[in-house]
C-alpha cells in the first residue's frame, strides 16, 4: 500500500488536505468520499506519513486498544451497516476518523484484509486478542445468515452491559480499597515514626508493660529491623500468586473460591451467570447450533469454574441429553432460573426467556452492586475501632498505670 497526498473541500466549501494510505487513487477518493469530502487533487506522496511516526518512543507511548474503543465500533459499524454503507467504504470513514494510532493501525490492516477478499470474521480474528473468540464468532454467525446488522447492535448491547457492571463495581469498591490504603499507610507510618518514639519513654520507667504494648513494641521493632526483607517477601508473593492464578489449575481454584466469597461472592456469580444467559440467548437466536454456542460461551463468560460448567453442559446435549437436565447437573443455576429453562425448551421460546434470565440477574446485580458499600461500611468501621483500641491501650495504658502509681506513692 502507497501513500497518497489529496486535496479537497469538505461539505461546507473549504479547502482541506492530508495524506491517506490505500492500494490505488481510487480507494483513497472512496475514503475521501467516506468522510464528506471531495477530492479535487490525488498524487503519491515522496515521504511516507507515518515514517517519523514509527520510531521506539512513539511506539512505546502509544495507547492501546480498550473496551470503549470497540464499543464505539461496534455502534459506528451496526449505524453504517444499517444505512446500507459498503463495508469497504465503512472501514476507510472509520479509518479516516479515527484519533488513535493503534486503531487506525487495526483499521487500516482489517481494510487491507478485506480487500484480499478475506471475510470480515477472517479479517478480525487476525486481532484476537482485540475482539476475543466470542465477537469474531458472532460476526461468522452473522455473515452466515444475513444479520450483520442486527449482530453488531446486539453486540454493542451487550458490551455496554459488561463494561456498566465493571464500572459500578469499581466504583463501590473505590472508598473501601482506599481506607484500607489510608490503614496501611497508617500502620506503616506509627510502627516506623511513632511507636519507636514511645518505646524510648517506655525504657526510662523501668517497669513491666502490658502485654499490648509488648506487641506493639515487638512489632514496631521487628519492622523497622527487617523491613527490607518484609517488602521483598511481598513483592515476591505477590509475584508467585500472579503467576499461579496464570495457570488453568490456579485459575480455575481462584474463580471457583471467589465465588463463596462473603459479599463479593454473590455478584461476581450473578454477572458471570447474567453474562452467560445474554450471550447464550443472542448465539441461539443468531441461529448458531447449541453446541458450538455453549462452546463459545464458555470461553466468554470470564470464569474459569462456571466455563467449565457450561463445557459440561455442552458435553450432556452432545449426548442427547435436554438443556434443563444439563443446566440443572452444573449446580450453579437457582430452581427458578432451571423452571424458566425447562418451560422455554418445551415451548420453543428458549431465546426469549434466556433473555429474561439475563434481564433478571442484571437487575439482581444492579441492586446488590448498589448495596455493596452499605455492607462492606460496617466491616471497616470494625477493624478500624480494633485497631484504634488496640493502639490507644497500647499506648496509653501504660502511661495510666505510672499516673496511677505516681499519684498512689505521692499520697502515701
Amino acid at each position: 500500500m502507497a501513500v497518497y497526498t489529496w486535496k479537497g473541500r469538505n461539505a461546507r466549501g473549504e479547502a482541506v488536505n492530508g495524506q491517506l494510505e490505500a492500494l490505488t487513487e481510487s480507494g483513497v477518493a472512496d475514503q475521501l468520499v467516506a468522510i464528506g469530502v471531495a477530492p479535487v487533487h490525488i498524487e503519491v506522496s515522496a515521504t511516507p506519513a507515518t515514517a517519523s511516526a514509527d520510531n521506539w518512543l512513539a511506539k512505546m507511548n502509544r495507547k492501546p486498544i480498550v473496551v470503549e474503543d470497540i464499543l464505539i465500533f461496534s455502534r459506528q459499524m451496526y449505524t453504517l451497516n444499517k444505512a446500507g454503507v459498503p463495508i469497504l467504504r465503512a472501514f476507510a470513514g472509520l479509518e479516516a476518523s479515527a484519533t488513535k494510532p493503534a486503531m487506525v493501525d487495526m483499521l487500516k490492516d482489517i481494510r487491507s484484509s478485506l480487500d484480499q477478499g478475506r471475510e470480515l470474521s477472517a479479517a478480525l480474528a487476525r486481532h484476537m486478542p482485540v475482539f476475543g473468540a466470542f465477537y469474531i464468532s458472532m460476526i461468522k454467525v452473522g455473515e452466515m445468515t444475513g444479520r450483520l446488522t442486527e449482530v453488531f447492535l446486539r453486540l454493542n448491547e451487550h458490551m455496554e452491559f459488561e463494561r456498566d457492571v465493571r464500572e459500578r463495581i469499581k466504583q463501590a469498591m473505590r472508598y473501601p480499597m482506599f481506607v484500607m490504603i489510608a490503614m496501611v499507610v497508617a500502620i506503616v507510618i506509627l510502627n516506623i515514626f511513632v511507636i519507636p518514639v514511645f518505646a524510648k519513654v517506655f525504657a526510662g520507667f523501668n517497669a513491666e508493660l502490658p502485654i499490648i504494648t509488648r506487641g506493639l513494641l515487638g512489632f514496631s521493632s521487628f519492622m523497622l529491623a527487617w523491613w527490607p526483607l518484609m517488602l521483598a517477601g511481598t513483592v515476591g508473593a505477590g509475584v508467585m500468586i500472579r503467576g499461579y492464578l496464570r495457570t488453568p489449575n490456579g485459575r480455575y481454584r481462584w474463580d471457583a473460591r471467589k465465588l463463596k466469597l462473603p459479599i463479593i461472592g454473590v455478584i461476581v456469580l450473578k454477572a458471570t451467570l447474567a453474562r452467560f444467559a445474554r450471550s447464550f440467548a443472542l448465539s441461539s437466536q443468531s441461529g448458531v447450533p447449541l453446541v458450538q454456542a455453549l462452546t463459545v460461551v464458555s470461553q466468554t463468560v470470564d470464569n474459569a469454574f462456571i466455563g467449565s460448567r457450561i463445557e459440561q453442559m455442552r458435553d450432556g446435549i452432545e449426548r442427547g441429553e435436554s438443556i434443563s437436565r444439563c443446566a440443572a447437573a452444573t449446580g450453579v443455576f437457582t430452581p427458578v432460573v432451571l423452571q424458566m429453562i425447562s418451560v422455554g425448551e418445551e415451548t420453543g421460546e428458549l431465546d426469549n426467556l434466556l433473555f429474561e434470565i439475563a434481564d433478571m440477574y442484571e437487575r439482581e446485580t444492579d441492586y446488590n452492586i448498589k448495596g455493596l458499600s452499605a455492607s462492606i461500611e460496617p466491616i471497616l468501621l470494625a477493624v478500624i475501632g480494633v485497631l484504634v483500641l488496640l493502639l490507644a491501650l497500647g499506648v496509653f495504658l501504660p502511661l495510666w498505670n505510672m499516673g496511677q502509681a505516681a499519684m498512689g506513692k505521692g499520697g502515701g
